[in-house]
This record gives C-alpha cells, structure tokens and sequence, in this order.
C-alpha cells in the first residue's frame, strides 16, 4: 500500500519496520508478561512453547530465545549499531567486554558494534505479585565502512537526562538529533550519529487524544525520514490518514503536522543521511562486502569476540538490583547518583 500527497506518502512498514537511510530496520516489542516466579521467569506453565525459538505466541507475550527468563541470550554483532530504548519493564545486559546493566522505564542503550561484540539480553519478570507488562524498541543504525572496525563499547542515556519536550498533550523524547533547539545527549563517538552531517536523529512522540504537533524540517535536503505510527489509534498527518501500524514517509523538506484521533497515538521518527555504501548482510553481521561477513562469521567462530565470561550465556541480575551500568573498564555508574 503506498497512497501519495503532494506531502508526503502513507506507506507499509512491514515487520520488522523497514529502516531508512542509515538505520537498517526497527523492532517493537509489547508483551503482556504474567506474574513472575522465583527465578523472574512467567509464573505459567512453558512447556508446550518451542523455548529459544517462541515469537509471536497468541498469549500476548514471547520468551523469545529464552529458556527461563525472556530475552535474547548471548548472541553476536558486527559492523553497525544497537539503540534500545525500553519504556515498561527492565533489561539485564551481559557482554564480551565485561561490561553489564540493569535498565528500563525510559532508559536508552547504544551499543557500537563495531569490529565484535557478543552480548545477552533478558527481560526478568521482577513482580511476583502482579503482572509485568513489557515495551522495548530496538533500532539498527548502521556504521560507516570507517567505524566498523572500532572498539565495541556501549553507552547508557539515563531517562532522568534524556531531553524532553511537552507541549499542549504532545511530548517528544529527544533521543538523538537535536529538536529545535533542544540538544540531545552525546551518541557514542564512532557513531554515524554523532558525525554533524548525518542528520541522524531518533524522537519518540507522544499525544494524548486530539493532540496535534508539527515537526522540525529536517537539517539538509538530502535527509530522508519516516514516522512509524503505531499506539492505540491513527493519526492526520497533513490532512491525511495514517492507521496504525503504518508509516508516513515526507517529502523533502516538510514539516509533517501530526494530530492524534479519539485515541493516544504514538509515532517513532527516524531520519538520517543515507551512508552511500553498499550494504552486506547476514543475521547478526552488517558490513560493506559478503567477503567481510564470511570473514566476520570465521572470526566469532574463532574468538567469540573476545570470549564470554560469564558463568551463564544469558544471566541475570538478583530481582532488588537497582538500574545501573559498569562498563568494560570497572566503571561503575548510577541514574541520578
């Protein structure tokens, strides 16, 4: 389905979402989590689900790769970029680098690949007594041929940082890219994002039932983005109907003006630069060339990326565990310390 104005285009965005420009693709996952048991895995009977292989499960939430807990347990990257950003529940992250994190509620983790990473990625049930509803978006942004050979580092947006903009039952999380004149935190260096002109920005924006906001212009003409409207209802954008579930991809140059229906809506904004490079992928590697992803494949086979020492491929922290960060070299970090 593609229906054009002289503004822009309602478009599909498929599953998972389609990416533009730099960014690969993105994935949305909204999983109603029953209770949790002892061991903050689903406090119901997993025996008939097919464990590490358990998506798109009709009860209305997915283990995913787990066993125990839901997650993606360790697992490699090459050659581009990770930014999750979870909005209900929290993450336990373990990687190669010996770094390790417990974040959510609005948390932001950027993760650069870059020549080798391998890392996991559990969602413990830490309510025992209730429900524990789940929101996560990952987004893929590629790395330039220059940056896929760097260090593997990640790097954590605390919610109580990340620069927001509310305004007559609108609000946008400036997770990348400035918003008018609202800065937002530093992407990691290597990052095609924290390069000036790549435009690259990431905004989540939220609006309260008959809300209405207009977006900035993008920075240069060459920029290309896409809204990915989803939440309980649609939305006008322009004057035309964007459904969710659907996307609206602006002309050059616009100023996309979007209004929220009888229903809360939520719309995703990616933009960026396009690379310019030829793109080679398989799974978990992205490069410029297939000879660099068989080369990728027989170096993880070979290193694992620098090992995993960690006693269980997809651990977890104890459920009183604070949010948090140590990195690779010790440091140690809290939100709001």
């Amino acid at each position: 389905m593609s229906v054009s104005t002289s503004t822009g285009s309602v478009i599909e965005i498929g599953h998972p979402w389609r990416g533009v420009g730099p960014f690969l693709f993105a994935v949305h996952h909204l999983d109603a989590y029953p209770r949790g048991d002892a061991d903050m895995g689903p406090a119901e009977d997993i025996s008939d689900r097919p464990l590490g292989q358990d998506f798109g499960n009709p009860s209305g939430w997915n283990m995913y790769h787990g066993e125990q807990v839901p997650g993606f347990p360790a697992h490699p990257h090459r050659g581009f970029e990770t930014i999750t950003l979870v909005r209900r529940g929290v993450v336990d992250h373990a990687d190669s680098t010996g770094a390790t994190a417990r974040f959510g509620g609005g948390d932001v983790q950027w993760v650069t690949a870059g020549h080798g990473v391998s890392h996991s990625e559990m969602f413990p049930l830490l309510e025992q007594d209730a429900d524990n509803p789940f929101e996560l978006y990952q987004i893929w942004l590629n790395l330039p041929a220059r940056s896929k050979g760097v260090d593997p580092e990640f790097t954590m947006l605390w919610h109580e940082d990340i620069p927001v903009l509310e305004h007559d039952g609108a609000r946008v999380t400036v997770v990348s890219g400035a918003y008018e004149d609202l800065a937002p935190l530093d992407p990691p260096v290597a990052s095609w994002a924290a390069d000036p002109a790549s435009d690259v920005a990431v905004w989540l924006v939220d609006l309260v039932p008959g809300a209405s906001i207009t977006l900035p212009a993008t920075r240069r003409a060459e920029t290309q983005r896409l809204l990915y409207v989803h939440g309980e209802g649609g939305v006008d954008i322009d004057g035309s109907a964007v459904a969710s579930g659907t996307g609206w991809a602006p002309v050059a140059g616009a100023q996309p003006t979007i209004t929220a229906g009888d229903q809360p809506s939520v719309v995703l904004v990616l933009q960026g630069v396009d690379l310019g490079e030829p793109v080679a992928s398989y799974g978990p590697f992205v490069m410029n060339t297939q000879a660099e992803i068989v080369q990728a494949f027989e170096d993880y086979q070979r290193t694992e990326f620098g090992g995993w020492g960690w006693d269980s491929r997809s651990p977890v922290h104890p459920r009183e565990t604070p949010r948090f960060a140590t990195y690779g070299d010790g440091r140690t970090e809290h939100p709001g310390a």
